[in-house]
């Protein structure tokens, strides 16, 4: 018996939530690459790993809300906590390791290609198996094509992301980044979700209960994501208000210096802080004293 699947049980409400989940997870992370490759070694690592938590949960984050507006009719759905949670550390996971490549390896060729794959791969594993970890008394059932379609969306748009991450440093190209993303991961997930077919079993409705637990239980520790998103936006501000306003003096190659390296001080050449060795390159009074 096919199920009646609804996947805006709440309207536009989870759609747009988790959109704009997916935008700040993508911005924050991108952000935090793009702070990673002007910045030293010693501190690289750290900005990379940020970015990589970053958009791992936002894109987590975004699944599960709009999953929350799932349903299939008449059916009771419950999800299994350990895969779940295990699909937050796939994302994290795979984001990470495409996002070192690139942060190491720079924007060549085959570090946008094989860590956009992987970060595209991520992604998509994120999803599917986030799908494994739900319970009812029924089957999924899949269509390759749109699968494949769904798998190729998330790839090109992780790759196209990494390269915003290491090429573009302005506050609104990166903004329009994070937002394309935004647009990428939820197109990649809802594309994924109309390949979906479902099969329940002839005691589904009269079970009446699913097994692992109900979307409202895990509600709040989906909720811990924004949260957790906003704290980790202020401390970054915080410390390091460069990774939102850009940095302009870095583009100009007047100003441009190595990183680490702190710029020279300017001492006056003339005056009472006057730099004693510039005092031989003092012009002489045009009109000297004739008593002299």
């Amino acid at each position: 018996m096919q199920g009646t699947i609804d996947g805006f049980s709440y309207g536009a409400v989870t759609p747009a939530a988790a959109f704009l989940m997916a935008c700040l997870g993508a911005a924050l992370g991108l952000r935090c690459t793009t702070r990673s490759v002007r910045t030293g070694h010693s501190f690289r690592a750290g900005w990379l790993a940020l970015g990589a938590t970053s958009i791992g949960s936002g894109i987590w984050t975004m699944h599960f809300i709009a999953m929350v507006g799932f349903s299939v009719e008449d059916v009771p759905i419950g999800y299994d906590r350990p895969i779940t949670f295990a699909s937050l550390a796939v994302a994290i996971g795979m984001v990470g390791i495409g996002i070192f490549l690139v942060g190491y390896r720079g924007a060549t060729r085959m570090a946008l290609v094989t860590g956009g794959t992987i970060t595209g791969l991520g992604v998509a594993s994120m999803h599917y198996l986030g799908m494994a970890g739900m319970r009812f008394e029924g089957r999924f059932e899949y269509d390759t094509v749109t699968v494949v379609l769904s798998v190729v969306i998330a790839v090109v748009a992780s790759t196209a992301a990494l390269w915003a991450a290491v090429s573009i440093h302005g506050f609104l190209p990166s903004l329009g980044a994070s937002v394309v993303m935004g647009v990428a991961v939820s197109g990649m997930h809802y594309t994924g979700m109309a390949a979906l077919r479902v099969h329940l079993h002839p005691s589904a409705l009269v079970t009446g209960h699913a097994a692992g637990d109900s979307g409202t239980e895990l509600l709040v520790p989906m909720l811990l994501g924004p949260a957790c998103f906003l704290l980790l936006a202020a401390v970054v501000v915080m410390f390091d208000p460069l990774v939102v306003m850009g940095t302009p003096d870095w583009d100009d190659p007047l100003t441009a210096r190595t990183p680490g390296i702190p710029a020279q001080r300017q001492v006056p050449r003339f005056g009472t802080y006057a730099d004693p060795a510039s005092f031989h390159s003092r012009p002489r009074d045009a009109v000297e004293s004739a008593d002299w």
